[in-house]
């Protein structure tokens, strides 16, 4: 069953698309704020978001943007639903990384059918996101790793690091450039928690730790065989 996420802060609408998706057979968690959607996306992963640019908090725009730059959520699809209609409004949703973009008012039948046309899509490609390096096996969209065939639990924190690392393969991450990525804004943290992360990384990765390299003075780099 498809989780979806509603972000709408006008209650009627949120009610009107959640009782009609539950009817289509979706699971669907309502929000009508964007920090609480926020807060709950980093402990309970929907398969899709519908969200409005309008909001009180943060808006649709900057919610898109904060989703799309972070590797543990950046392949979440996610529909912007607004009453802005102007196609710069339209450029900037897409160009922030929106899969889709619907504008009020809008049809049930029409929110349910771009739902489904982009999970088929999503799913069809996500059968080829993953990353395999002899033994260790790592599954983005399913937060999971495997070495030589054993899952490895692997903190969000943890993954969020393994995450970055890989993608900038070949490239030495200073711990600044890591502690901004990972931690983000959060208070009271220091250079000793990349160290102490990273050690913890190399434990679970086991023979495959030795991928993640240590470059004195300066930080990490990923170097697979």
């Amino acid at each position: 069953m498809p989780f979806v996420y509603v972000v709408e802060d006008d209650e009627d609408i949120n009610d009107l698309l959640v009782y009609n998706l539950k009817k289509e057979g979706f699971a669907v968690k309502p929000f009508l704020r964007s920090v609480d959607a926020l807060n709950h996306l980093k402990h309970h992963r929907p398969d899709i978001i519908l969200l409005d640019i309008m909001l009180p908090d943060v808006d649709g725009l900057e919610f898109c943007k904060m989703v799309k730059s972070d590797p543990e959520t950046e392949g979440i699809p996610i529909i912007m639903i607004t009453a802005k209609s102007t196609e710069i409004d339209k450029i900037v949703g897409l160009e922030l990384g929106a899969d889709d973009y619907i504008t009020k008012p809008f049809s049930i039948r029409e929110v349910v059918a771009r739902i489904r046309a982009i999970l088929r899509r999503t799913r069809k490609t996500s059968s080829h996101s993953v990353i395999k390096l002899e033994g260790l096996e790592i599954l983005p969209d399913r937060f999971e790793v495997k070495v030589d065939g054993v899952s490895v639990n692997l903190t969000s924190k943890e993954f969020k690091l393994l995450m970055l690392l890989i993608k900038s393969a070949g490239k030495v991450l200073s711990r600044e450039e890591i502690l901004s990525y990972v931690w983000k804004n959060e208070l009271e943290v220091y250079d000793r928690t990349v160290d102490v992360h990273i050690k913890k990384l190399r434990d679970k990765l086991g023979k495959y730790g030795r991928y993640i390299h240590t470059v004195r003075g300066t930080g990490y780099s990923w170097k697979p065989d």
